[in-house]
């Protein structure tokens, strides 16, 4: 047995230790300690953005408002524009030119993803692959002129998905420009060559769903932190986009249904007196869904093409884009959701291959979505939202529509997974209302901004939407398998889209999970949502970056978290705490028939251990006290581990007398202490929990936060002390860490405990310790 005692040596060594490591070079400590300070890998906070993460006393940006007018061409699936744009600049510089995103050039023939897309062969290709492949489909925007305002042609240069337009005269700060873009595109199939608008075609009756967005030239941000955000739209990396108003003219066939961003101006004109009933009816149902085009109806719609046309026209404030779906086939329904100030409607439009599912789901999901996303954020501001079903696989999401898609069997039944993963997607893009349409990050650079946030608290609406919600991103395990594979191939979340192997594990699941942990583990909930919701007040309708959310998160919560963002947001470093050993301790009281116990056992055990290594006891046939009994005396039948001497009564006597009362119920309380020697292996840090499981059949749960590792990222110790005795310990009890190796997470407790000495001494004082220290020197 181990005996334990505190002498003034060993806190020395111990002090001498610590003298020692704080006298490495400052850099080399720099690197090594987890919990650093970020300052170097955020921007300076300024007039602009402050150091809380809140918009600072001159916070500006940028704003455009659009009158755009569209017809689209059926018979050939082609759309015409021409827009109106009014640039208003807020900033303090004067612009001598603007940046236009012309995202649908991402399909022209010579573009610079075409040009620069992976390819290779496999033993096995769909047509669709070969389709793809040989596609020579000319998409891409088709400017016919850009003008002013006077009829003037402006100069302008097409720089792949970005078009600069040179000005006559720069804008002033303060200051306003309005030019005329006029523009035609075809139309993409998306089941040949993909994309997140587009059309699908129904082969069955000849009609199609046209699914329409990056429908026109859209302004560029030009903010305090970037300058311009006109980096190339090469296909994952999304959008960034200034707020604006938008009046919006769609001609379609007279017996295309619309549905749109904005609120309909003109129902009178392409809405039948019952549709403007069912939809007055809607606006007042929070329980139920009013079907306002019955499958019945699309079913007859959807047997004839009407030769006329019809225009729809939609207003839209403050919003950083739109778009807008069209067919003769859907069917709509719509519900209402009351909020404190206003009433929403939550809309569905889906084709007849949809039901049951879509019509049982859709839109209650979607108001289910609004409600949950208000109370963990803000209050949904827009007057409706819309869930959209599409040819395409997955989801899309625009200011207050989406484009999603699942279907049921043609036989009418549907699957789990379908139910679910309807609900699910329709939860997902609904959600990007608030992340980032309105809370308006830049997608193109930190995808994890908006899809990661977003998907985090999908996942809270998913849990309050059914208590078994098969799990999707949030939960810890599920990123484990991720973050322990090769790191060459594993980026950190603050890789852009574009450049990142693995968007949808580091931008989507391992950006919710860290969340996650962050509000059930790190923070608690109570912290964390407000924070949170802190973050997403100070910055609707701005534009955020990762720092403001950074800083936001901590200044609200109160809590230190650079160690946090470090580890999961700026590195690649996977959680593998390890419980590498316990010891069981407990105090030797000096009680004398308790002394001679321990001094007996530990006899034994370096007796056992000596003749051991020197002889085996076997080799010994007789001692010479064996063979001679006369040799025996009074010590030998008078064990000195076994006999209590008088003495050593008194001097036990002496010491209990020598004792506070405090002390004494130390002595005797009858604690245990256990000793638990923890390893960081992954290298990323993070709050310890440990599951006790005590010999009466009891459990309890220690929760010790991350700051333990503070001095010592990569190996503490913890002693606890209870008066249970202790027989199974268990790391991350419920896999809340994203902990990759679980194997190195259990200790049984064996064995005999250890017993160590309690001296009536003090601790000496860091001063006295230091004097030793250069009287050793």
């Amino acid at each position: 047995m181990t005996k334990i005692r505190l002498h003034i040596p060993c806190v020395l060594i111990f002090a001498f230790f610590l003298v020692g490591f704080t006298l490495l070079p400052a850099q080399e400590r720099d690197e090594y300690n987890q919990f650093r300070q970020l300052d170097g890998k955020l921007p300076t906070p300024n007039a602009y953005r402050t150091a809380s993460g809140a918009p600072g006393p001159e916070y500006w940006q940028q704003r455009a408002d659009y009158d755009i007018s569209v017809k689209l061409d059926e018979e050939n699936r082609r759309l015409y524009g021409v827009e109106t744009i009014t640039y208003f600049n807020h900033s303090p510089q004067s612009l001598s030119y603007l940046w236009l995103q012309l995202d649908q050039n991402i399909r022209a023939r010579e573009s610079l993803t075409r040009q620069t897309q992976f390819s290779g062969i496999s033993d096995t290709e769909s047509f669709r692959f070969l389709q793809r492949f040989h596609s020579d489909f000319d998409g891409g925007f088709k400017i016919e002129n850009v003008k002013d305002m006077g009829g003037k042609n402006l100069f302008y240069k097409v720089v792949q998905t970005m078009m600069r337009v040179d000005l006559p005269a720069p804008v002033q700060p303060g200051s306003t420009y309005s030019f005329e873009v006029k523009y035609w595109y075809n139309l993409n199939d998306q089941s040949q060559v993909g994309g997140r608008s587009g059309f699908h075609y129904y082969e069955k009756d000849g009609n199609c769903v046209f699914a329409v967005a990056q429908f026109f030239p859209r302004m560029a941000v030009y903010s305090d932190s970037q300058g311009w955000h006109h980096k190339q739209f090469l296909g994952s990396g999304e959008f960034a986009l200034p707020f604006g108003n938008y009046k919006v003219k769609i001609t379609v066939p007279s017996d295309h249904v619309v549905a749109a961003t904005g609120v309909l101006q003109n129902e009178n004109e392409v809405l039948t007196s019952s549709q403007r009933e069912l939809l007055a009816r809607a606006k007042r149902e929070t329980e139920n869904t009013v079907l306002i085009v019955s499958e019945e109806e699309a079913m007859e719609n959807e047997k004839s093409k009407a030769d006329s046309q019809q225009t729809w026209i939609f207003e839209a404030e403050d919003v950083r884009d739109f778009a807008f779906a069209s067919s003769r086939k859907f069917i709509w329904d719509a519900m209402a959701v009351n909020f404190s100030d206003h009433t929403s409607l939550a809309m569905s439009y889906y084709t007849k291959d949809g039901n049951p599912l879509w019509e049982k789901y859709s839109t209650k999901a979607l108001a289910h979505a609004m409600k949950v996303y208000s109370k963990f954020t803000f209050e949904y501001p827009y007057p409706k939202a819309i869930s959209v079903m599409t040819g395409r696989g997955g989801g899309m999401e625009y200011p207050m529509i989406a484009f999603n898609g699942g279907r049921a069997e043609p036989d009418g039944t549907y699957s789990e997974r379908a139910k679910y993963g309807l609900i699910g997607v329709v939860i997902h893009e609904f959600g990007h209302n608030f992340f980032p349409m309105i809370v308006n990050s830049d997608e193109r650079l930190w995808a994890w901004m908006d899809e990661g946030l977003n998907t985090f608290v999908e996942y809270l609406a998913e849990q309050e939407w059914e208590r078994d919600f098969p799990e999707r991103s949030g939960a810890a395990y599920d990123i484990a398998e991720y973050m322990k594979g090769d790191k060459s191939q594993i980026y950190p979340i603050m890789t852009a889209p574009d450049f990142d192997l693995h968007v949808g594990s580091n931008a989507y699941s391992k950006t919710a999970t860290a969340l996650n942990i962050l509000r059930e583990t790190v923070l608690g909930r109570e912290l964390f949502d407000y924070a949170f919701k802190e973050y997403a007040e100070r910055w609707k309708f701005k534009h955020p970056t990762p720092a403001d959310f950074f800083r936001t998160m901590e200044d609200a919560s109160g809590v230190d978290l650079d160690w946090f963002w470090r580890g999961w947001f700026f590195g690649t470093d996977h959680v593998d705490l390890a419980l590498d050993n316990v010891k069981w301790y407990k105090v030797n009281t000096r009680e004398p028939a308790l002394a001679k116990s321990i001094e007996r056992q530990q006899a034994k055990q370096k007796s056992e251990q000596y003749i051991t290594n020197i002889r085996n006891k076997k080799d010994i046939e007789k001692t010479a006290v064996e063979k001679d009994k006369n040799l025996l005396d009074f010590y030998d039948e008078n064990d000195p581990l076994v006999v209590i001497t008088p003495q050593e009564k008194k001097e036990y006597e002496e010491y209990l007398k020598s004792l506070t009362a405090e002390e004494k119920e130390l002595l005797q309380a009858g604690y245990n202490y256990y000793e638990l020697f923890l390893s960081n292996k992954g290298g990323l840090v993070m709050p310890v929990i440990l599951k006790f499981e005590y010999a009466d059949g009891s459990e309890e749960v220690k929760r010790i936060p991350v700051e333990i590792w503070r001095r010592y990222n990569d190996r503490v110790r913890k002693v606890f002390a209870t008066k249970k005795e202790l027989r199974h310990v268990i790391l991350d009890p419920f896999l809340e860490t994203a902990d990759v190796d679980t194997c190195n997470n259990q200790w049984t407790v064996g064995g005999k405990p250890d017993y160590f000495k309690v001296e009536k001494q003090e601790r000496p004082s860091r001063k006295n310790l230091m004097q030793r220290l250069k009287e050793k020197k």
